[in-house]
């Protein structure tokens, strides 16, 4: 089976604390000094840092466990123990993070950009003897232990931030498209199951960039397990809407919108209930002749399409339909109320 980079199991620790010390000042004409010995330093902490030059989280596959310093042990002369360095665990923008054993949800990364989580506290470290003098105990022989550090296991998983999301069956033309109108550059052959990951790429519409997403092609039973694409559905449930890209050199284009969304519907109901426009693809081939028309006919209420990505027909009505989409989902507060721009 093929391993992707956009799940992963990984365990995490804080460090312990540094133990109390028990110590007692030893100076020259000092011959009854008093407890002198330093608190433990505080366990390093477990950080997620979010990073937007970091897109996939192929980088935790191959370390499994994050483990913060432990914090070091106080010594005499009232020397407090050095604290314990942080872990940071770098992660894309739409990472989810979970406890592995509950399935709880402890920090969903959907909307931040950049920053970080303080996911688990170091232990602190414990108090040296010097704490405990007192007027009945001037050579108190107590000091505290470090507290322990804490260790979850955690379910990482990665749904990419998207504007657009591609639906297809494999070879419908989604990497053709992506390819044209944006720099990605998927690999494109004449054959289906291309894609095996994710590809994103940037469209530039009235200085407006659109984040696009190709995902594997989806075929029939996909919702049961088959094939590659269903896997992928959760990297374009965030988009602000889908294109559905139907092949019409294909003899079944018109079967091919409700088998699409009759596995969208199977995986999610929100899924398939988003703004959605369909795409007839590969207008330039002779047996496409009056087919967009038919496919238009055959789904009353939807908004039809056409496109050749070899002679660049339809490119433009399209790509004004994917800025539509994106603006009306854009909530009020997220544009300027004078120009309309996003803020």
């Amino acid at each position: 089976m093929i391993q992707f980079a956009d799940e992963t199991t990984i365990t995490v620790s804080s460090g312990n604390g540094g133990n109390g010390c028990i110590a007692f000042r030893r100076e020259a004409h000092v011959p009854l000094g008093g407890p002198s010995g330093g608190d433990g330093g505080r366990g390093g902490d477990v950080i997620f840092e979010v990073r937007k030059n970091v897109r996939t989280l192929v980088h935790l596959r191959y370390a499994h466990h994050y483990k913060a310093k432990n914090g070091q042990d106080g010594q005499g002369s009232n020397k407090h123990g050095a604290d314990g360095a942080d872990v940071l665990v770098p992660v894309p923008p739409g990472t989810v993070v979970k406890n592995a054993a509950t399935g709880e949800i402890l920090r969903d990364f959907g909307k931040s950009e950049e920053g970080r989580w303080v996911f688990l506290r170091g232990g602190n470290g414990g108090w040296g003897n010097v704490h405990f003098k007192s007027s009945v105990n001037q050579a108190p022989r107590r000091a505290l232990p470090g507290k322990a550090g804490e260790t979850v296991e955690l379910r990482v998983e990665l749904q990419l931030m998207a504007d657009i999301g591609f639906v297809g069956f494999p070879n419908a033309g989604k990497s053709s498209l992506l390819d044209r109108f944006t720099n990605a550059r998927p690999k494109i052959a004449p054959y289906p199951f291309t894609t095996k990951i994710p590809n994103l790429g940037v469209l530039t519409v009235a200085d407006r960039d659109l984040i696009l997403a190709d995902i594997p092609g989806i075929i029939e039973g996909a919702h049961d397990g088959a094939g590659l694409g269903i896997r992928f559905l959760k990297h374009i449930s965030r988009t602000a809407a889908l294109a559905f890209l139907i092949d019409l050199s294909d003899d079944g284009f018109l079967d091919a919108f409700g088998i699409l969304s009759g596995e969208l519907s199977g995986y999610s109901d929100e899924l398939v209930s988003k703004p959605r426009i369909v795409i007839g693809t590969k207008l330039d081939l002779p047996e496409t002749t009056g087919r967009l028309a038919e496919l238009a006919v055959s789904l009353p209420g939807e908004k039809v399409l056409g496109i050749s990505t070899f002679t660049g027909e339809g490119l433009d009505d399209v790509s004004r339909e994917f800025l539509r989409f994106v603006l009306e989902a854009e909530k009020p507060e997220d544009r300027d109320p004078w120009t309309g721009a996003p803020v």
